[in-house]
């Protein structure tokens, strides 16, 4: 096992992979931007090292300066948390040839998993059901393409390969806009991520957002934790996830969760991952693979009994996997609400000074957070500053549980999306289960429209 472990993230992924290094007794460094010099997790850290100015790209995205602080403290492995370097596959290879360990997959499984192409490619020869599209990336060939969405059947998205976080799609619902819209992406996918490459899926009307959390080791064991419902999004970005997802059979869930282990198996994954799908009509169809931990880990946590980030790290030290999938039991219910310091409706972001914080508390309430009273949360990252996430016997438990937490919950000197959470719970369709990822869009317009 590893003496010493260097984070290289912020926020509360930093604090989240510490702790989990303190109760393993783990050494941990710490790297941190001058805007994060009173993070409480630097304050906390073995040791800690100022890797650069606060914006990203000269600090938690500057390699060199990383690499640099893993050196001089004498740290055997990188933990890159979620988000800036965990699915660079340039930057696992660095740690990699500099003498450290990465701890998440291998450079060449990211580099496939990060290419929607080559994942998909890799998801079907394994058995992973995906979206209609076309085989690979779009030709140059006009007719060709005309003759591939016809086959498809209209509505149809664009995707660029090298795409993410919501950027670099189109949907196109006629054969007059579909050549344009191609053009237009691909433009765009070569000016955002260097690859002008696009293919083509059939557009799902109302479908949920449902994803797959394993375990993967490098002896060829492999293991699914059941699944997450992240349908709650906003610009294709999560606010609430829950585990297990409503309305999901046993059945379902062993038939896809053994084809995400098998595809793991086949593609000689590392570490911790999620498989993302699209669900609709009680199909699901591939969307992408995450090569790291996910944000809403915690909920998988809470109804399995597994630290997942204690995994990852037993993984990336050539440990074997500690479970067989008969050894996994779900049971409960886990809700997680991320708390972003933003006007709760317009979703401005509101950095600032905490001036008066009261955490969440109560049977079955965690909370995950590196934020305290006199704390300033920098504009120069992502708004998140927490995450409050709910355990009950029953879903019903779960979300009176996440209510109670809310309603006693008090951060002030900034806005934070608490009130719209507190909405949402009170919501009919959501206390029902099942909403498409399009509901949290439609309920946010209908409510600007009545204002």
């Amino acid at each position: 096992m590893f003496e010493k472990i260097l984070i290289a993230n912020r926020g509360e992924i930093a604090l989240r992979i510490q702790r989990a290094c303190r109760e393993m007794g783990i050494k941990t460094v710490v790297v941190y931007s001058e805007a994060d010099r009173e993070a409480k997790y630097v304050k906390l850290a073995d040791e800690a090292v100022c890797i650069g100015p606060a914006p990203s790209a000269k600090s938690y995205l500057h390699v060199p300066a990383i690499i640099a602080a893993a050196e001089v403290t004498d740290a055997q492995a990188i933990h890159p948390g979620y988000g800036f370097l965990s699915e660079n596959a340039d930057f696992a290879e660095r740690v990699e040839q500099s003498g450290f360990v990465f701890i998440g997959p291998r450079p060449e499984t990211i580099r496939q998993m990060g290419d929607k192409v080559s994942a998909k490619h890799a998801m079907i020869a394994s058995g992973v059901p995906c979206v209609p599209g076309s085989e690979g990336a779009l030709p140059d060939d006009n007719d060709e393409i005309i003759k591939i969405a016809k086959k498809i059947g209209y509505p149809i998205i664009i995707k660029a390969s090298g795409g993410g976080g919501g950027r670099g799609m189109r949907v196109v619902h006629t054969e007059a806009a579909l050549l344009n819209s191609v053009e237009m992406t691909r433009t765009e996918a070569g000016a955002a991520f260097g690859n002008p490459t696009v293919y083509m899926e059939k557009y799902l009307q109302e479908p949920r957002h449902i994803e797959i959390q394993v375990l993967s080791d490098e002896y060829g064991d492999a293991i699914y934790l059941g699944e997450r419902d992240c349908s709650m999004q906003r610009r294709h970005q999560k606010i609430i996830e829950e585990a297990p997802a409503p309305g999901i059979t046993d059945k379902q869930r062993q038939k896809i969760g053994e084809a995400c282990a098998a595809a793991c198996r086949r593609i000689g994954y590392r570490g911790a991952g999620t498989f993302e799908f699209l669900y609709e009509n009680g199909e699901f169809y591939f969307i992408e693979m995450n090569t790291r931990v996910q944000v809403e880990h915690p909920v998988t946590e809470l109804i399995t009994g597994i630290d997942i980030v204690q995994e990852q790290i037993r993984i990336a030290a050539g440990e074997k996997l500690r479970y067989k999938q008969k050894d996994v039991h779900i049971k409960g219910h886990s809700i997680e609400c991320r708390i972003n310091a933003e006007d709760p409706f317009t979703f401005v972001p509101s950095p600032g000074k905490i001036d008066g914080y009261h955490p969440a508390g109560g049977p079955g309430i965690r909370v995950d957070s590196h934020i305290y009273q006199g704390y300033t949360v920098p504009s120069h990252y992502d708004s998140m500053v927490g995450k409050v996430i709910s355990y009950g016997d029953t879903r019903d438990q779960a979300m009176a549980r996440m209510r109670i937490a809310l309603s006693e919950m008090a951060i002030s000197g900034i806005k934070t999306n608490i009130p719209l959470h507190q909405e949402l719970l009170l919501d009919n369709a959501f206390r029902r289960g099942g909403t498409s990822i399009h509901y949290l869009e439609e309920r946010l317009a209908q409510r600007k429209k009545g204002n």
